[in-house]
């Protein structure tokens, strides 16, 4: 996969973070994911079109990071994943691609992107519909751990 496409959603994911939360995140090593089980505990995932490619972003954390990170936004921490948290990952998500898509657009990429969804619960699976293999990239914080999962057809 090449990187000039694939950093400008971390970067995205470290801007919307250290900017809308007050996090900062740790990238870990990337990998390529091998099965379809998430890695943490509430993910957003977003499916992403264009003329040069089609895939899909999943953005994974754990929950102690989820309720954090709606602590800092609102002021106010659930007791565990509710659906405010969930509509908090999924704007976190659009917040993310959307970053990632003006930051291409530079480069020379267009695509349009689908309204994420999200899903929660220990051991949920999250699925990207392209042939493209999926890399996953570990992050760390103070309050728990998250990922970027990207999948892309074609680069």
């Amino acid at each position: 996969m090449n990187v000039e496409f694939i950093n400008p959603f971390l970067s995205s994911l470290l801007n919307v973070l250290a900017t809308m939360a007050s996090t900062e995140l740790s990238p870990g090593k990337p990998r390529v994911k091998k099965d379809e089980v998430a890695v943490g505990d509430v993910s957003g995932l977003i499916g992403m079109v264009g003329p040069q490619t089609k895939g899909s972003l999943s953005i994974t954390f754990d929950e102690n990071l989820a309720l954090t990170v709606m602590e800092r936004m609102l002021g106010e921490r659930p007791t565990s994943i509710n659906e405010e948290v969930t509509d908090m990952l999924g704007e976190i998500t659009n917040m993310v691609a959307g970053g990632a898509k003006n930051l291409l657009g530079d480069k020379g990429y267009d695509f349009d992107m689908a309204t994420p969804i999200v899903v929660a619960g220990k051991s949920h699976t999250i699925c990207h519909k392209c042939k493209g293999k999926t890399l996953l990239i570990p992050f760390t914080s103070a309050a728990g751990n998250a990922s970027i999962e990207v999948s892309f057809d074609t680069l």
